[in-house]
């Protein structure tokens, strides 16, 4: 049988995708600035990182692969200073988080590559209501079975995930009661879930040419699993974090999963198994709806805890790949917001009591991302207001 082509990277690389809103600087609504945005940028040493999304409200930021978080850190906030310039000259403004609080999906704009029109046209409406926002982060691996392992293996810590990053409490005006409704709205689409339960790369080899085969893909961007294998980049792909409100915690999660891939590709303490998924929906649905104080099943032998003690026992067990990969203050900063239970869903909410309208909590966050401009190395003193 055919084998899926697998481009071996070296081992615990490290890639993100940044989704960023476009806000208009008075209403604070979103803006349909991103085809402008593209088109000003052509020609800069920035145009392959700097793409379009589905919809004209959002641009993906795609930074190069890095060995460390911290060489990472100083390529996005690079980033960030270009964006923010040409952001002056255009007249718009980006924030952070996982759903803008008021946006109207039915007024976006589809961005008009051929692959979105494409997919306009597949999905409909679906296709304006994911104008959300996520942090997508690929973690290089040697091999095809490497990566299917911890393909599987981190599907037990998507919950962590999810806590950590959740900044998407609102939508369409409403506070939906949830720490991260994003993760409900990009759930509906019919290639979204998980991975099906395969154990070796020939295994998935056959079932990827057979969807192929039927034309229900094209292309393993087809499927939108919360993590996939990316067999041409040679990594796996963690697609279920929120866009966190700042690029200093985006980075932050980005040294939790990869400390995190470190621990399971060297220890291998997960077993891949059907209870794993058996389990998988309840314990994301409960880190979504609740966050850390979510209930949370271990598949290794049926206990039953909150996502916040399984949290803080992991960051037990990853210290000393922590020091290996000297991610040491970025997990130390992790586990003191989690034992606070603090994430950007709090702090939004804190903010709207603050400045009691929607619009001025989009101000709010536009300004958290535009003043993210000093250049600390990670394992500085960083202090953000948690208001």
């Amino acid at each position: 049988m055919k084998k899926l082509f697998f481009k071996p990277s070296s081992e615990l690389t490290l890639g993100v995708e940044l989704e960023i809103q476009l806000v208009h600087p008075v209403t604070f609504d979103l803006t349909g600035g991103a085809k402008d945005l593209i088109r000003q940028i052509t020609e800069s040493k920035f145009q392959d990182r700097i793409k379009p999304e589905i919809t004209q409200s959002m641009i993906e930021i795609n930074s190069s692969v890095h060995a460390s978080t911290d060489s990472l850190y100083q390529e996005l906030l690079e980033l960030h200073d270009f964006l923010i310039w040409h952001a002056q000259q255009l007249g718009i403004a980006y924030c952070g988080g996982g759903t803008h609080p008021f946006q109207k999906w039915s007024l976006r704009k589809i961005f008009p590559t051929k692959r979105f029109k494409i997919l306009s046209r597949q999905y409909r409406y679906l296709s304006k209501q994911s104008t959300v926002f996520g942090l997508h982060v690929h973690i290089g691996c040697r091999n095809a079975e490497d990566a299917l392992y911890l393909t599987h293996a981190l599907t037990r810590y998507v919950p962590h995930l999810i806590a950590m990053s959740a900044s998407s409490p609102f939508y369409q005006g409403v506070d939906t009661g949830y720490q991260s409704c994003r993760s409900n709205i990009f759930h509906v689409f019919p290639s979204s879930g998980t991975i099906p339960y395969l154990t070796s790369w020939q295994a998935f080899s056959t079932y990827y040419y057979k969807m192929k085969h039927y034309g229900i893909i094209r292309t393993m961007k087809d499927f939108y699993w919360d993590i996939r294998p990316k067999p041409e980049y040679g990594t796996v792909e963690v697609r279920v974090c929120d866009m966190p409100l700042t690029i200093y915690k985006s980075v932050m999660i980005s040294a939790y999963i990869q400390t995190l891939s470190h621990y399971l590709l060297t220890m291998r303490p997960i077993q891949p198994s059907h209870d794993l998924y058996f389990l998988y929906n309840f314990n994301r649905f409960q880190a979504i709806r609740y966050g850390f104080d979510g209930n949370f099943i271990d598949a290794e032998n049926g206990s039953h805890q909150l996502i916040f003690n399984d949290l803080l026992t992991t960051f037990e067990l990853l210290e000393s790949f922590a020091t290996q990969l000297n991610n040491q203050a970025s997990l130390n900063y992790l586990k003191a917001e989690v034992i606070r239970k603090f994430n950007d869903t709090l702090r939004l909410k804190r903010l709207l009591k603050q400045v009691g309208s929607f619009p001025k909590l989009v101000h709010r966050q536009c300004e958290i991302w535009s003043n993210e401009t000093k250049p600390l190395h990670l394992s500085d003193d960083y202090r953000i207001e948690h208001a």
